[in-house]
Formats: C-alpha cells, structure tokens, sequence
C-alpha cells in the first residue's frame, strides 16, 4: 500500500473517531451495560446488528459450551463453501455412512439418501440435526477435521477471540466452547446472508416425508423475530440466540444457561428497541476534518466519510439493562 494511501486511510480513521466523541460529548450518552435488568442467564449479551454495538452484557467473555448454537456457524461456511457452484442450495448430497445415527438431535438421514443442501440446512437450523451437519462437513469438505478447521478460520476472521470449534454440532467437547458475544457477533454477521437469514426465519417446512417445525418458539411469541438457533446440553444448559427486525433496525440477542430464555429474550429485545434509539452522526461525503499535508500543495485537505456513521442513544434512564453478577456456571 502507497504511504500516501495509508496516510489518507489513518487520518479519516481518527477524524471519524473524534467526530463520533465531540457528537457524544455535545449531546450525552449512557453505558447501556451499567444499569439494570433482571434475567435468569448465566451469559447475556444485546447488540445492535447494525452498527456492533453492545446494548447490554452480563459475563459476556466468560466460555461456555455453545451446543447447538455451533449450527450457525457451519451453516454459515457451509453457505460461503458452495458460493462457487452456480446453483449450490440444489446441489444433492448423497448422506455418508457415518451421519447415519448421530447422537442427539436428528432428522433421521439414511446412509445413501440423497438430499439437496436447502434441505439440509432446513434440517439443520430448524430441528438441530447433528446428522444433517456431520453430512454438510463431509460433503464441503470430506472430513471433520477439515470443516472445523474452516469453522475456526471463519471465526478468527470476525474477531471471535473467545470462541474454538471441533465439530459441526455442537456436541460437548473440552476444547469446543464459545462466548455470548463471540455468539452475537456470529449471528449479526450470518443475518446479512440472505439464504441464511430466510432459513432460519422458516417456521415449518416439508422436506420429502418430513415435516419439519422450528425449535425457536420466539418466531410465535415475538412478532418481530426472525432467527436465530436454540441449543442445549446438559453441560451447557439452555442457549438461545435470537434475532429481531423493528423498523429496520436488527438486534440480536444471546443467553447462555438461561431456563426462562423466552421471556428474557422479549425483553431484552424490547428494551433494546424501546430504550435506544440509532442516531445517524456521519453522512457519506460529510467532512470529518481538515489534514496538513507537510510541504503538499494544497497544504490542507478535507477528509470526507466514505461511510455512514450511526450510534445508538440511550433514551431512558430507568429500569432498563444491567451487566448482573457473574455466577459460576459450567465453564470450558
């Protein structure tokens, strides 16, 4: 990269930063994660899908066992895998011998059956199906070792420190775990896939002689909901990740052994969209502020945002979110 380029890139990087902090000094700003809600998760996590930011945390870094969550991340690179094929959601799977009789959750593949990967992914995102995932890893990339190694590269690249995968299910393992925000960031990043995003959304469909009805009930008790998975293990607990769209504004929220996670998950989404509101500070093409260029002709340039710029305001200053007392729970 041209040291010129770099310069450039540096300088509109620091000028949008000071811009966001003059606007939030001028017009206030609270830290949703220091006050108060109360919820029975372990692990929580709200964030805006839009913009990364992080309405409310409780023990948020602390690893778990994601179980069956994992499914958003292998149908995602399954999805990214296949984007080579002209038509990859048609593309037939002969199942393997070995995703016959998976323990745990499964749509009941029969070794030599053949089905497309929409279907599997139906079957993996709706009912859980470990079978349908050992199937998907096989076929991407001919073995688990591989897939999972796909898994953490994917996981690395959007900044999931927290988070190690072994295998596409989520079955527990010591060195399979995950966090609630490594979780949020994941699902935020999945709902941009439009084919990932209409299959979880799905909440009944019919694949040959099954019929298949979605696991997260927050798609009937939250008008809004549309994703994302559910997941349990005896170790883990109950998990749930959900996404939800209010004048198009996406949030997304994750509890980790949590036994009321409905209702939790209503109401940190309600808060969420009643509580903040977005505001845009920068416009693409707005001036962020002036760069002496030394010894240049000009001797100063504007800095232009290539970007827009939104963050979320806190609106009320009561009974709203609160970063809760870590208990211990069943660490990794």
């Amino acid at each position: 990269m041209k040291k010129g380029k770099l310069i450039f890139i540096t300088a509109v990087a620091v000028a949008v930063c000071m811009g966001i902090g003059f606007y939030v000094q001028k017009h206030g700003f609270t830290d949703a994660t220091s006050v108060e809600i109360g919820i029975s998760a372990g692990q929580a996590l709200l964030m805006d899908a839009d913009t990364g930011e992080v309405l409310y945390e409780k023990c948020a870094d602390q690893k778990a066992y994601p179980a069956s969550t994992t499914k958003i991340m292998t149908a995602l690179v399954t999805l990214e895998t296949m984007e080579e094929y002209d038509s990859p959601l048609e593309q037939k799977v002969r199942v393997p011998e070995v995703a016959e009789g998976v323990e745990g959750s499964s749509i009941y593949l029969k070794a030599g059956e053949e089905i497309s990967v929409q279907d599997l992914l139906y079957g993996l995102m709706l009912v859980s199906g470990n079978d349908a995932a050992v199937a998907l890893a096989l076929y991407c990339c001919g073995s688990i070792q591989e897939f999972a190694n796909l898994m953490n590269d994917k996981a690395r690249s959007l900044g999931m420190t927290g988070s190690h995968f072994e295998n596409p299910n989520g079955l527990d393992s010591p060195n399979h775990y995950s966090t609630a925000r490594d979780l949020a960031i994941l699902a935020s990043y999945a709902m941009e896939n439009p084919i990932f995003q209409k299959t979880v959304s799905t909440k009944t469909v019919t694949v040959g002689n099954r019929v298949l009805r979605n696991h997260n009930k927050l798609l009937w008790l939250y008008p809004e909901a549309d994703g994302v998975k559910t997941g349990y293990t005896k170790a883990a607990g109950r998990i749930l990740v959900s996404s939800a769209v209010r004048d198009s504004r996406r949030l997304v929220a994750v509890t980790i052994h949590d036994p009321n996670d409905w209702a939790d998950h209503a109401a940190m989404l309600n808060r969420g969209f009643e509580n903040f509101r977005l505001r845009r500070i920068v416009t693409v093409g707005d001036c962020v502020g002036k760069l002496e260029i030394v010894g240049g002709d000009p001797a100063q340039v504007s800095v232009l945002a290539a970007e827009k710029v939104h963050v979320s305001f806190l609106q009320k200053r009561k009974g709203l979110l609160a970063s809760g007392s870590c208990r211990a729970i069943s660490e990794v």
